[in-house]
């Protein structure tokens, strides 16, 4: 990748998405691959199966890994799991973010039957596999955007979005994360509250949102954000967190509490979105607490249900 500051590159290695519609066509697929390989005298090296099927491996030279390649199938999505609540009752959102570090919560999450969003970071070992395992069980995905924060010790993705990038990088850099990111639906960002806060940053991530038809969901990381209201301005469907976040201290009993206020939350605005995050405690009161959502005259829904 070109033009990024401090001459950075998005990848140490060249990943390749390969979603096949029939994975009876692989074996043709690493033929081919292979052929190409040997004549840049790369060698094809550890495989490992990906979950429902694919492979993933890697091409080398020497010592040098060159290559990584992520094969798939292509799986339409499970029907929405219905709700025999009125299409008027007040709409519940949860966001599960920074998905795309381990395969064994995503899992824990896909046996949930209620519709969740799943909030990916880019360029991940587990990325790809995460949006296509997530969008094959129904659920709705997102690109977990990584964006400057404020604090001087928080941690950083390889690449984020940074205020004083122009609108091409930002462009360049959205496009790259999406390819990791297969069937995002929207856009939601990770960490971000200095970058959130900036108007020119803010127009150039909408102006690319907006020609791809994504919607953008504000994490509110900050109160001195200015996406949301950028996103309206410039004709991007958007929501924003608007009740507190699932499990900023990850207990069940805090967590049990915080989505008790969530669902107070929609009863009162007529909607809410929260976030919560793949810690074990998380997992445990969303498989316990779920099953009662409706029977509170709560409606669970995906995000983009909530946008606007």
């Amino acid at each position: 990748m070109d033009n990024l500051p401090g001459g950075q590159s998005y990848f140490a290695d060249d990943q390749i998405f390969i979603i096949l519609d029939d994975l009876n066509k692989e074996a043709a697929v690493q033929t081919a691959l292979d052929a190409v390989a040997r004549r840049h005298h790369l060698t094809h090296g550890s495989e490992t199966a990906t979950n429902g099927g694919g492979a993933r491996f890697e091409y080398s030279r020497g010592d040098q890994r060159t290559h990584i390649i992520h094969i798939f199938e292509h799986v339409t999505a499970a029907a929405p799991h219905p709700s025999n609540l009125p299409a008027s009752a007040p709409r519940l959102a949860i966001i599960i973010d920074d998905l795309g570090h381990d395969l064994p919560p995503v899992r824990e999450i896909l046996q949930l039957p209620y519709p969740l969003t799943l909030s990916v970071i880019p360029g991940l070992p587990n990325s790809a596999e995460v949006a296509n395992d997530a969008h094959s069980h129904g659920d709705e995905v997102l690109l977990h955007l990584p964006m400057q924060a404020i604090e001087a010790d928080a941690k950083t993705e390889p690449v984020e979005l940074r205020v004083g990038m122009n609108s091409n990088q930002v462009d360049q850099i959205l496009s790259t994360m999406l390819e990791t990111v297969p069937h995002a639906a929207g856009v939601n960002n990770h960490q971000g509250s200095r970058a959130t806060a900036d108007p020119a940053l803010m127009n150039a991530l909408m102006e690319s949102l907006q020609h791809r038809g994504l919607f953008f969901v504000d994490s509110r990381t900050t109160k001195e954000t200015v996406a949301y209201d950028t996103a309206e301005k410039d004709g991007v469907r958007a929501a924003f967190r608007n009740a507190q976040f699932l499990d900023d201290t990850p207990t069940q009993a805090a967590i049990v509490a915080q989505l008790n206020r969530a669902i107070a939350d929609a009863k009162r605005k007529g909607w809410a979105v929260t976030i919560g995050h793949p810690h074990p405690a998380t997992l445990a009161v969303l498989r316990e607490q779920l099953p009662q959502i409706e029977s509170k005259g709560i409606k669970l829904v995906f995000v983009s249900e909530v946008v606007k």
